[in-house]
């Protein structure tokens, strides 16, 4: 099978999975370009797959780097944006984003994850929702096996606290 091939066959395999990792990780509901962009950044480094990890584990890896990157750049267009519209009142409507996170439970579960640190939120996302193995989280994060067990432990841990908190209020 050559390169082109295999990564036809790992986008239906796995692309489903990909885009709901960009999504969880990045809160942002319109991540199929990004999604499109990871595989074809795997496509262009094929080269680099050794098959020491999974192709998941490895697509994931280049994920978080590419939702990372994407981040960033929205970050930067943002500040534009409020730069240049400063003086503009922006109307409350429903976005793909609200209707998507409707549910009140997931609402908030969703709403705590995201206030908390990267380090944590990784590893729920991961770990947590995309239900990958430590080992296979250890690989995409490029932490220890042990760092991985100990850091979702805790985010386990903050983010039970966090949604006790939030059902009290």
């Amino acid at each position: 099978m050559n390169e082109k091939e295999q990564i036809i066959e790992w986008f239906h395999d796995y692309g489903n999975d990909v885009l709901q990792f960009l999504i969880y990780y990045t809160g942002k509901r319109d991540m199929d370009d990004v999604t499109q962009e990871v595989f074809l950044k795997a496509w262009r480094n094929m080269d680099s797959f050794h098959g020491h990890s999974s192709p998941k584990t490895w697509l994931f890896s280049i994920a978080r780097h590419v939702a990372i990157d994407e981040m960033r750049k929205r970050s930067k267009e943002q500040e534009k944006q409020l730069k240049m519209q400063s003086s503009t009142v922006v109307k409350n409507e429903l976005s793909a984003e609200n209707l998507f996170f409707s549910n009140s439970l997931k609402r908030e579960l969703y709403q705590a994850i995201m206030e908390m640190k990267k380090v944590y939120r990784d590893v729920l996302v991961l770990r947590g929702i995309k239900e990958l193995t430590v080992q296979e989280t250890a690989e995409v994060l490029e932490w220890s096996e042990n760092k991985v067990r100990v850091t979702y432990h805790r985010a386990k841990k903050e983010l039970g606290e966090r949604m006790e908190g939030k059902m009290d209020g």
